[in-house]
């Protein structure tokens, strides 16, 4: 052990030797300068230290020592991540992580098995004369569709995201009276030149067929569904009426595809308003509450949506506007399934022989 000092290595020398004379007679004082030893010894040596720590002190204070860089720290100070924090120190953008992470959790809550792959969102246009409804062979003179499929499906069947990832439109050819009533006209949008130049409701099925085949719908040769879809309409009418009437006057059997029970929006919307007064509760079909019919602007209303987008009555606007709706179902957490059936043998009065509209039946409708 070193001392601090000459002064200090004679003090320790002297106090050794009268320790050693003292333990002749006395080992007990023998000890206690033993102890004086060790004492001051260690008290000099921190007064040394201390001394020596404050003349460091002054000469690297601020006013003396340039910055340090990235150079100059001890590499133990190194830190390994960046500069700049992942985690952030405002109070909003915390606030903006929380509310996101809730939006995640609720749209996680409101995935719900999806039996269906696919949507086919059709709103046909077809002939009309002023006072005449649902019992007139009314033609169908627009077919347009929009397919759906589901974003975020997984392997559970769940989803909660739907969009539209095709459109299908083509005008057609009526055959039992070509000339569109201005009434029509007017309604729709449809001009006499566009109907003139357009395809015959036959071809206007080959057509679509081979979409629904490049999208891997139907069998391509046989027609038959290879994959789960239904069609979607604004009420029962586009198919259980139109489609049919249409079918019977243009002597073409329904294809498979088409036939199958049909999603109705409107009635699911109705019941969704009527069962939970606008709220984000499941659609209950069962409830027996008194259903108003709701058209596609007031289905856009009860849902919270922004207004119909487009001309009312063009069809391919009101099909985009009603898979609108679907998508805003979806999101909601419904489950989309077709409960409405078709009867593609259905007759009306005026229909004869395969093709033969009986005109006499129409002055009684």
């Amino acid at each position: 052990m070193e001392l601090a000092s000459p002064y200090l290595d004679g003090l320790s020398s002297f106090m050794t030797f009268l320790g050693l004379q003292l333990s002749v007679s006395n080992w007990k004082i023998f000890l206690l300068f033993s102890f004086l030893i060790w004492s001051v010894t260690v008290f000099t040596r921190r007064a040394k230290q201390s001394k020596e720590s404050s003349s460091l002190l002054v000469e690297g204070s601020p006013s003396h020592q340039s910055p340090l860089n990235g150079s100059d720290i001890p590499p133990i100070y190194h830190c390994p991540c960046s500069q700049i924090s992942d985690r952030s120190t405002s109070k909003s953008s915390s606030q903006a992580q929380k509310d996101l992470i809730v939006k995640v959790a609720q749209e996680q809550d409101l995935r719900v098995k999806q039996p269906y792959d696919a949507f086919l969102v059709l709103d046909v246009e077809a002939t009309c004369e002023e006072g005449t409804g649902f019992e007139w062979p009314n033609e169908i003179i627009e077919w347009p569709v929009c397919l759906m499929r589901w974003k975020d499906k997984s392997d559970q069947g769940k989803a909660c995201q739907l969009e539209i990832v095709d459109e299908f439109r083509s005008f057609a050819k009526p055959t039992w009276r070509p000339q569109l009533s201005q009434f029509c006209t007017d309604l729709t949008g449809i001009t006499q030149a566009q109907v003139n130049s357009a395809p015959t409701f036959q071809k206007v099925l080959k057509m679509f067929a081979r979409f629904l085949a490049y999208h891997g719908l139907i069998d391509p040769k046989s027609g038959r569904p290879i994959q789960r879809f239904c069609w979607c309409t604004d009420g029962p009418f586009d198919i259980r009426d139109f489609v049919v009437k249409q079918c019977f006057i243009s002597k073409a059997p329904m294809p498979l595809w088409l036939k199958g029970d049909v999603l109705d929006v409107r009635r699911v919307v109705s019941v969704w308003a009527a069962a939970s007064g606008n709220s984000d509760n499941t659609i209950k079909p069962s409830a027996r509450f008194h259903i108003r019919s709701l058209n596609i602007p007031q289905q856009l209303q009860a849902l919270g949506l922004p207004g119909f987008q487009g001309r009312l009555h063009s069809g391919i606007d009101d099909t985009r506007n009603i898979a609108r709706v679907m998508s805003e179902l979806a999101r909601r957490g419904v489950r989309l399934e077709p409960k409405t059936s078709i009867n593609p043998n259905r007759r009306w009065n005026w229909m004869g022989k395969p093709g033969e509209v009986l005109e006499h039946t129409l002055l009684f409708q």
